[in-house]
């Protein structure tokens, strides 16, 4: 079982407006936009500090006939399944990919101008442009859980940048 913490720098909004001093990005904002990400992305539902106390003091990480939960008793139980978070997040990909294989990681993170390949698995914003860097900072706050710093991310992360880049 696992030990699951809160950490108040998750879970961030973002503001997906085209300001005068943001040129060079309304590409990027106008794909966020239009994409079906943009309301996991934007969403601000009212969130009651006594629920999330209760969630982080209840919460457990299981396994159900297969299927990875996450438990918690807040006024009652809880249980969020990958299939309720696509669901409420409006992703609807159930049939879609968790991470991608990691020659396809380099080879699309190549083509999108990633500047220092490797053979490690964590990648960089640093070696992208400013409108990529934009892109995975603004997807790493709304969606990740993060526990390293803000100028790394994972594969799985590299995954979603990719899809969402490709279609």
């Amino acid at each position: 079982m696992s030990t699951l913490t809160f950490a108040d720098t998750h879970n961030m909004v973002a503001f997906l407006a085209k300001p005068a001093e943001s040129d060079g990005f309304h590409e990027i904002i106008d794909f966020l936009n239009v994409n079906q990400i943009c309301y996991a992305l934007t969403v601000n539902p009212t969130i009651y500090t006594s629920c999330i106390e209760q969630f982080w003091a209840t919460v457990k990480a299981k396994t159900v006939n297969g299927e990875r939960q996450i438990q918690a008793l807040i006024d009652k139980k809880v249980i969020i399944t990958k299939t309720s978070i696509r669901s409420d997040l409006h992703l609807e990909d159930l049939g879609g990919t968790d991470c991608l294989p990691t020659a396809t990681i380099f080879e699309e993170l190549t083509r999108m101008g990633y500047e220092k390949p490797s053979q490690k698995l964590t990648f960089y914003k640093a070696f992208f442009s400013p409108q990529w860097k934009f892109l995975i900072h603004t997807i790493t706050q709304c969606l990740s859980a993060k526990s390293t710093t803000w100028n790394e991310f994972s594969s799985i992360m590299a995954s979603l940048i990719i899809c969402l880049a490709t279609n």
